[in-house]
């Protein structure tokens, strides 16, 4: 219980919570851009309607992003001080220009988004969607590249101890940096198809809104035929990347402790980082080497030839590698599934339907176990291979951090569970009828309504 040890559990609660909203804001985002580009098209109210149901979570999972992320931030002045101080001629910059390009742009258009639509003409609504899309991916790029520099550092120098950029834009575009945003984006996306696709099961389950569940259903579940096959092309590059640029990183995810030439591919195994073994391994021969190198007699460099004081945890990012990649196989099966389905016209069966619900959370836990690979997999350092994890952390007593950890547990809870309990009424409520774009006759007396309020509470039909 040191106070290290405290602060990187803390730093990992809070990002794992913050992670999941962001991460739901990138693909609900982009699907609203899509849903109200095909209303403008079609002008039916199917589309209108899945586009106000789908803005009020968007609005949700948006405001407790923001609130997780402040959050997340001050932790690099408090618990990171170190950090903050050696790196922050780097990484403050990044993250200044995700405000400043972003977070500002998203603000902007947000206010025009949710509470415009009678106010602004269709194609500036419209506009207002596509920026605050945009704004996302922006924002996911600012903070893919900041992380990624701390994985594979590149174009800065040293003085006194302290990094100052040399090459703006080889600290931008590090060498995992290419790879490593596209696999987060598509992994947001296919987060957020799965709770859409999820979702319009449920409602067809239910009997409830059966054309536009329908139509929704059979959006995600294309999107997802196409999507996931190129997120595991992306993923064998990442796997290419950390085998160049960070081996004790790939050792650790394959459990490997003896460097070889014929590597197998291990489904399983108990790591013992004690007596540097395996137990319980179930090996397939020389397929390690072929997907991890692309040779079939490719080397991977074992635990062993890295000094014990510079090697990763195992087990987590051991299990955690293996959690991602089942539930992404897991997904393309659903998926593939669903399109023979889609095409002998038996897409609704129940025991597919109940399978789309149970896999809701299957996106999410990916894109967790996905950020435990990545990070635990980079330790003990902070700056891979350049700064240490120890040498980063603020100088506090235990005592207060572990209040620290403790409080944040609490008000998370607290916060977040009222929010999560919020949506779920939202869901219940599901796609009811939206307003029309056209100004409403105003309503004389105490019960006047403003229906175009995109927040409004989930148990008036009239408000949606």
């Amino acid at each position: 219980m040191t106070a290290e040890f405290l602060s990187r559990l803390q730093f990992a609660f809070v990002v794992s919570f913050h992670i999941l909203f962001p991460a739901f804001s990138i693909g609900l985002a982009s699907w609203l851009a899509f849903l109200e580009g095909v209303w403008l098209v079609k002008r039916t109210d199917l589309w209108r309607d899945l586009y106000f149901f789908w803005l009020k979570i968007f609005a949700v999972a948006f405001g407790m992003g923001v609130v997780s992320g402040i959050v997340m931030s001050f932790q690099f002045g408090t618990n990171w001080s170190g950090f903050s101080v050696v790196a922050g001629n780097v990484v403050g910059p990044l993250l200044n220009y995700e405000v400043l390009t972003a977070f500002f742009l998203e603000a902007t258009f947000l206010g025009v988004m949710l509470f415009g639509w009678r106010k602004v003409g269709d194609r500036t609504h419209f506009l207002a969607t596509c920026m605050v899309a945009i704004g996302t991916l922006i924002s996911t790029f600012w903070i893919m590249a900041a992380n990624s520099w701390m994985q594979t550092p590149a174009g800065y120098v040293i003085k006194d101890g302290v990094f100052y950029p040399d090459d703006w834009m080889k600290v931008i575009f590090n060498p995992s940096f290419p790879v490593r945003l596209p696999h987060m984006v598509m992994g947001a996306f296919i987060s957020t198809a799965m709770v859409i696709g999820g979702v319009s099961a449920w409602y067809l389950l239910k009997g409830r809104f059966a054309e536009k569940s329908r139509a929704t259903l059979k959006l995600a579940l294309a999107f997802l035929a196409i999507v996931i096959p190129l997120q595991i092309v992306i993923g064998d590059l990442s796997g290419l990347e950390v085998h160049k640029n960070q081996p004790a990183k790939l050792a650790a995810i394959e459990a490997r402790w003896e460097t070889r030439s014929d590597v197998p591919l291990t489904l399983f195994a108990w790591p013992d980082e004690q007596a540097e073994t395996n137990h319980y391994a179930v090996d397939v021969p020389r397929l390690g080497s072929i997907i991890l190198t692309h040779s079939l007699h490719g080397e991977v460099k074992g635990l062993k030839d890295f000094p014990a004081d510079q090697r990763p945890p195992v087990k987590l990012p051991f299990f955690s590698f293996r959690i991602m990649v089942g539930l992404g196989f897991a997904m393309l099966g659903l998926a593939l599934i669903g399109l023979w389905r889609w095409r002998r016209g038996t897409l609704e069966k129940p025991w597919y339907l109940r399978a789309w619900v149970a896999m809701i959370p299957s996106g999410f836990i990916a894109v967790l176990t996905g950020w435990w690979v990545a990070e635990v997999g980079r330790q003990p350092w902070v700056v891979y291979g350049v700064t240490r994890t120890s040498e980063a952390v603020s100088a506090l007593p235990v005592g207060s951090v572990l209040a620290s950890l403790i409080t944040f547990v609490v008000v998370y809870l607290g916060i977040f569970g009222a929010g999560l309990y919020y949506l779920v009424k939202l869901f219940r409520t599901g796609p009811v009828t939206a307003p029309q774009h056209a100004p409403a006759t105003p309503v004389h007396g105490s019960d006047r309504r403003t229906p175009a309020r995109p927040l409004s509470a989930p148990s008036d039909s009239m408000e949606g």
